[in-house]
C-alpha cells in the first residue's frame, strides 16, 4: 500500500489558515432541487454569493458541461471580481461542494498542496444519482495538477472540522453511521482519520439538529475559531434541537484542547424556527455556526431575522476582529438542508 499523507508530512489546515481559492460547484437543472421551481433563483442567489467571495479570494467553480459562459457571464453580472473568478468544465449531480469536493491537504515543510479524495455515496444513499459527484476530487486534482491520496472510507468534508494543532471534531451520528461504512468500527475510523489528515485525537459528539438531511455534520453545530476556540450552536427554545444541542454542549466542555486546557467555549443561539409549509423538511436546519472563513473575511448566513442576524454577526465580529464579518441572505438556501459551509470548499494556499 502507497504511503498514507500523514506519514508524508501532510496535514489538514485550519480553515482560518492562508488560502489561495475558494471552491462551489453550481446549481445542477434537477427536480429534485429546490422542488424543481427555483432554477433560476437559486442560480441567482449562486451568482450573488460567488461575487461576495471574490472580494476575498479566487472563486472556482465545477460547472457542467456547456455552461460555462453562461455561469461566467451571472457572475461578472452580480458583481464577481473578472480577476478571480475560474470556471472548470466539473460534470457534478449537487450544489454540495463542502461534502463531495476533495479535502485539501498542505505538506508541513514545503507547503504542497495535495488532495485528500474520500468516497462519496450522498449522505447515505439519501438523493442518487452521486457518481458525477464522486469524480469531483479526481477532477479537480488533475485540472490543478495536484497529489491526489485515495481513502477507502465514505466521508464527507461538513461532517470534521480541525483546528490545525492536530484535533478534529465530529458526529457519531455521521461517521458512525451504517449508511456510510458499516463494516468499519469507530476505532478503524478514527485510524484511517489520522492517517489521511495528519492528525492525532478525535473529539466526538452524538447528534446534529433537526432536520439535516446529513444526519448530523459537525459544521452547523461547532466550529473552531482558533486551535483553542470553539463556537457552538445553542437553542433555549424547549425544541428537540434544545435537548441535543445542550448534551452537545455538556460533552465539549469536557474537551481538552492539546495543551491540556479546556476549550474557550462561545455560545451562539441558533435563530428561531425556519419552516417553509409543505416542504419535505418541515423544520430547516439554520445555523448561524455554518459561516466560512476567508483570507480577510468571514461569510455568515442570515436568515431574514434582524434581531437574531445582527445577534450572531456581533458575536462572531468579536471572534475575528482581524477579519471583515458580512452576512448572507441564505434563508432560500438552507431549503435543501444547507448553507454558506455547506456550499464551499476552502483550498490552502
Amino acid at each position: 500500500m502507497s504511503p498514507y499523507p500523514s506519514e508524508l508530512g501532510f496535514v489538514m489546515p485550519a480553515e482560518w489558515s492562508p488560502q489561495e481559492a475558494v471552491w462551489l460547484s453550481w446549481p445542477v437543472a434537477d427536480p429534485r432541487h429546490w422542488g424543481g421551481t427555483k432554477q433560476q433563483r437559486i442560480e441567482g442567489i449562486f451568482a450573488n454569493l460567488a461575487a461576495t467571495l471574490s472580494r476575498y479570494e479566487t472563486v472556482r467553480i465545477n460547472v457542467n458541461p456547456g455552461e460555462i459562459d453562461t455561469v461566467r457571464q451571472g457572475c461578472l453580472s452580480a458583481g464577481a471580481d473578472p480577476d478571480r473568478l475560474e470556471l472548470f468544465d466539473h460534470e457534478h449531480n449537487d450544489v454540495w461542494c463542502r461534502d463531495h469536493g476533495p479535502i485539501f491537504l498542505k505538506h508541513r515543510e514545503s507547503g504542497e498542496v495535495a488532495i485528500a479524495d474520500w468516497m462519496f455515496n450522498a449522505w447515505g444513499g439519501k438523493f442518487p444519482p452521486w457518481d458525477a459527484d464522486n469524480t469531483i476530487p479526481e477532477k479537480i486534482a488533475d485540472s490543478l495538477s495536484l497529489r491526489r491520496f485515495p481513502s477507502r472510507i465514505i466521508l464527507e468534508g461538513g461532517a470534521i472540522e480541525v483546528n490545525g494543532n492536530g484535533q478534529l471534531l465530529t458526529t457519531e451520528a455521521v461517521l458512525l453511521n451504517p449508511n456510510r461504512n458499516p463494516a468499519m468500527s469507530r476505532g478503524e475510523i478514527e485510524t484511517e482519520l489520522k492517517r489521511m489528515l495528519g492528525i492525532h485525537q478525535v473529539l466526538w459528539l452524538k447528534e446534529g439538529i433537526e432536520g439535516d438531511d446529513t444526519d448530523g455534520h459537525i459544521d452547523d453545530l461547532v466550529r473552531f475559531t482558533g486551535p483553542d476556540t470553539l463556537v457552538a450552536a445553542v437553542d433555549a427554545t424547549g425544541t428537540p434541537n434544545g435537548r441535543i444541542l445542550e448534551e452537545n454542549l455538556r460533552c465539549l466542555k469536557t474537551f481538552r484542547s492539546a495543551s491540556g486546557s479546556p476549550f474557550e467555549l462561545v455560545e451562539i443561539p441558533l435563530p428561531e424556527a425556519c419552516e417553509v409549509p409543505g416542504w419535505r423538511l418541515p423544520v430547516l436546519p439554520a445555523s448561524y455556526v455554518n459561516f466560512l472563513i476567508l483570507n480577510d473575511g468571514v461569510v455568515v448566513p442570515t436568515f431574514r431575522q434582524p434581531r437574531n442576524d445582527d445577534r450572531a454577526l456581533g458575536m462572531l465580529r468579536e471572534l475575528f476582529p482581524g477579519r471583515e464579518v458580512v452576512g448572507f441572505d441564505a434563508l432560500e438556501l438552507v431549503e435543501e438542508g444547507g448553507t454558506i459551509h455547506c456550499l464551499t470548499q476552502q483550498q490552502p494556499a
